[in-house]
């Protein structure tokens, strides 16, 4: 079961039991006064184990004062002026705690992704294969592949007509094919009002994996995005996937923070990293 996307005033919130949390996705400026206090009550009422919101930094000390903590920050990200920080508390005690085993792969990542080179030309894929902008006739292969790459998801892009109400709103798909079949995607979820867009549903068939696609897709994908008027560029990454954070370091992005025991993804809930560019 996915966790409910509801509005409170012009704000937008996420909340259930499959990730655990209350998440604050927008917050419109007219909701500051009260917005702590639903998203206060949502976590009691429903005993969830983490209240992640993410913010402008106008709005940071109205949070500190409830007793959140800064956890990522992104500079920029409202229409390429006004920082965004991700903020969160933890009612309950074992959430904001990671494992030893869990800290040693998150720093290890890192510690690759900072000796990665930046890509000093457009990365490539060999020519057996097509790429595009995916469109209505794509949607059965494209949940087809997120339901052979992601044990479990945040939203439900398992579902054909889900995908195709967020092709229609604020989503472009990108995808790989081969002869004919869709072997890797990706997303962008764009935000027109901040002109800002998540990178995002990285998902390649494990037997394509290795070559190349998401530096691929994720380049093609920035160029789409800009000719939206797109400023900044940001993605949720598995804090433990080696794969996806050097994709980004190597492409330009820089480190964020960490988003402790946060998303429900691939089974688990898990450590999320923020890049941005």
């Amino acid at each position: 079961m996915f966790d409910k996307v509801i509005k409170f005033g012009n704000s937008t919130i996420q909340h259930g039991k499959h990730s655990d949390r209350v998440y604050l996705m927008k917050l419109d400026n007219a909701d500051v006064g009260s917005i702590i206090n639903k998203l206060n009550e949502l976590a009691n009422d429903h005993k969830y184990g983490k209240i992640f919101t993410k913010v402008s930094k106008k709005h940071i000390k109205i949070f500190l004062n409830d007793g959140f903590k800064k956890e990522a920050k992104i500079p920029k990200f409202y229409n390429g002026k006004n920082d965004c920080v991700f903020m969160s508390k933890i009612p309950v005690e074992k959430r904001g705690i990671i494992k030893s085993d869990i800290k040693k792969r998150l720093d290890d990542v890192l510690a690759v992704c900072k000796e990665k080179e930046q890509l000093k030309s457009e990365p490539k894929i060999s020519d057996e294969f097509d790429y595009k902008i995916l469109k209505y006739e794509d949607v059965k292969q494209l949940t087809d592949l997120y339901k052979i790459v992601f044990a479990s998801y945040p939203f439900p892009i398992y579902e054909e007509d889900y995908i195709k109400k967020t092709m229609d709103d604020n989503i472009i798909y990108f995808g790989i094919f081969h002869n004919g079949k869709l072997v890797s995607a990706s997303s962008a979820e764009m935000d027109f009002s901040g002109q800002n867009v998540e990178m995002t549903d990285f998902a390649t068939i494990p037997d394509y994996r290795g070559n190349n696609f998401a530096q691929f897709l994720l380049y093609q994908m920035e160029i789409e995005v800009v000719k939206k008027g797109i400023k900044t560029f940001f993605t949720i990454a598995r804090g433990v996937s080696f794969g996806m954070n050097i994709t980004f370091a190597k492409l330009g992005y820089k480190f964020g923070g960490t988003l402790v025991n946060n998303t429900n993804i691939s089974g688990n809930i898990e450590n999320m990293n923020i890049w941005y560019k």
